[in-house]
């Protein structure tokens, strides 16, 4: 069954579903308190040390999965009784978990304790330590179920059953999985939940490698069909009050799947999306990519800054004049300019990204510059040296998170406020700038220099949690052999943001500069355009 089956084909075909069970069955009477599927995983979870289900949105499996974690962890060591680890992504899911725990646990009348909050000792990713709020459940059997952070080193040094609900959207899922499967050593047992988010997200891939034999496990799929031929909208009617009939469940299934949309192929059906998870495609990036423009890199060798100011200004400006200034003297003098700086230090890449605004509105990058090793004064001399030759240079946004602050700042002075933005990208940042990148991807409104690199870069763009944007954790290794995070994808996303940006340049001709264009010769200084531009850091921000 799908989306393309009608209300009145639904209604008619659970009828007949009905009309074949024995009478005594007919009807609205639920004598289990599982569903069918919420039994069947939970089957699942006693006899494989991996289970993998594959789910529609909103079924209940994970509030079945509760009445697995209080018997498994209420029962006694020799009855197989362990620990229950739950990781959400999440602390609303963590406690929500906790909370049917609490209800099966009072159902199923074992000794427990009530819900305990409590700290656990974490740390982030420079190591600081840090206190995570958590919640847990202990059981006379000595065993307990815990909910804990959704980071893989809260498994170390623990034992049980772990269930990592959700796992298509947490932020490494890879690293949990692999510290779970440590469990297995001494007769843990793993399960992974999870609707779909994407045919190349980790959750997809690891049911692929079960289901093509390249991995150990079990896999159990559950559509939002399935669910509701098991008695899923009778369980709703049961728990709301409502009359069931087929008719009234072909409407709720109806109405579930119109405010779904074009996402109830993955949402409901179990049928990860194409390129979902990764925000571009690898043929959309490439369809908007040019062998025209060049990837030029500087990479400094190690100890360069300890060099002298003198030598590393005229390396740098010897450089630039040789492999930047035959590209940057063919810029189209009648063409607005903007770019998008990305910085690094060391470790990842510092790339400059410049946009030309074609007359047709195409955002044409004439080439990208990325930087490796570059000393802070060496950064702030080649983003003078380009921005002060950039024709028409309108407005420019640089990633002024951490040391990439204080290069920002400076642009701003020497270019004003009002045409460069120190730009410190958050989640609400990355969700209104990244959907406006890709929308000129998807309109072929942006081109790119063809390079494998970069097209790596965007490619790292992730949804996470529904927002656009390159993970921490996500990095690769470039063509050069060194580490890369996105840098480009970044770069470019500040790059449009600046060109999208509401920032109007001052358009003032003279009675005699207009004179000399209809006569036709050039100005004194050789500019044909008769444009005046503004001094530094006087353009003004409105709509002209």
């Amino acid at each position: 069954m799908n989306a393309l089956v009608t209300a009145e084909d639904w209604a008619r075909h659970r009828r007949e579903q009905l009309g074949a069970l024995p009478a005594v069955l007919r009807g609205t009477s639920l004598p289990d308190i599982l569903l069918p599927y919420q039994r069947e995983l939970l089957a699942s979870t006693a006899t494989n040390p991996l289970t993998v289900a594959d789910k529609s949105r909103r079924i209940g499996a994970t509030w079945g999965v509760g009445a697995d974690a209080v018997l498994t962890s209420g029962a006694t060591k020799a009855a197989g009784g362990m620990d229950t680890l739950y990781i959400g992504y999440n602390l609303d899911m963590a406690r929500e978990f906790i909370d049917v725990c609490a209800m099966w646990a009072k159902a199923f009348a074992p000794a427990c304790s009530a819900v305990d909050e409590f700290l656990f000792a974490d740390q982030d990713d420079k190591g600081a330590e840090r206190n995570i709020q958590a919640f847990r459940i202990t059981f006379a059997s000595g065993f307990e179920i815990v909910a804990l952070s959704s980071r893989p080193r809260s498994l170390r040094g623990r034992q049980g059953y772990v269930i990592l609900d959700e796992f298509a959207f947490h932020d490494d899922p890879m690293g949990l999985l692999k510290a779970a499967m440590a469990l297995l050593i001494w007769g843990g047992k793993v399960l992974v939940i999870s609707t779909h988010n994407g045919d190349d997200n980790p959750f997809n891939e690891l049911i692929n490698d079960i289901r093509a034999k390249k991995r150990r496990g079990h896999v159990v799929r559950c559509t939002f069909d399935d669910a509701l031929e098991q008695g899923l909208y009778q369980r709703v009617c049961l728990v709301t009050g409502k009359e069931w009939s087929p008719e009234a469940e072909a409407t709720f299934r109806a109405g579930i799947r119109d405010y779904y949309g074009s996402d109830a192929a993955e949402e409901l059906d179990c049928i990860p999306s194409q390129g979902s998870g990764v925000y571009l495609t690898g043929a959309l990036i490439e369809a908007c990519m040019t062998a025209q423009a060049p990837v030029l890199r500087l990479t400094c060798p190690q100890g360069f800054e300890l060099q002298s100011d003198e030598l590393r200004r005229s390396f740098v400006n010897d450089w630039l004049e040789e492999h930047l200034k035959p590209i940057v003297d063919k810029l189209d003098q009648r063409l607005r300019h903007f770019y998008g700086f990305d910085f690094a230090r060391s470790g990842d890449l510092s790339v400059f990204l410049p946009l030309a605004e074609e007359r047709n509105l195409v955002l044409r990058a004439p080439f990208i510059l990325e930087l490796r090793n570059v000393p802070f004064r060496q950064q702030e001399q080649i983003l003078y040296w380009i921005v002060d030759r950039l024709p028409r240079f309108a407005a420019g946004k640089h990633d002024a998170r951490g040391n990439g602050q204080f290069l920002a700042e400076y642009a701003i002075q020497k270019y004003g406020a009002l045409r460069v933005e120190a730009v410190m990208p958050s989640q609400p940042w990355y969700l209104a700038n990244m959907p406006v990148m890709k929308a000129a991807f998807e309109d072929r409104t942006i081109e790119l220099p063809r390079d494998a690199d970069v097209k790596a870069d965007f490619r790292l763009i992730k949804q996470v949690r529904g927002v656009p944007l390159v993970p921490d954790n996500a990095h690769t290794k470039g063509s050069d052999g060194g580490q890369r995070h996105g840098d480009a994808a970044i770069a470019g996303c500040l790059a449009v943001a600046a060109a999208k940006s509401d920032v109007a340049e001052i358009d003032y001709r003279s009675p005699a500069t207009d004179a000399a264009r209809e006569d036709g010769p050039p100005d004194d200084d050789g500019d044909e355009r008769g444009w005046w531009q503004p001094p530094l850091g006087a353009a003004v921000r409105g709509s002209i």
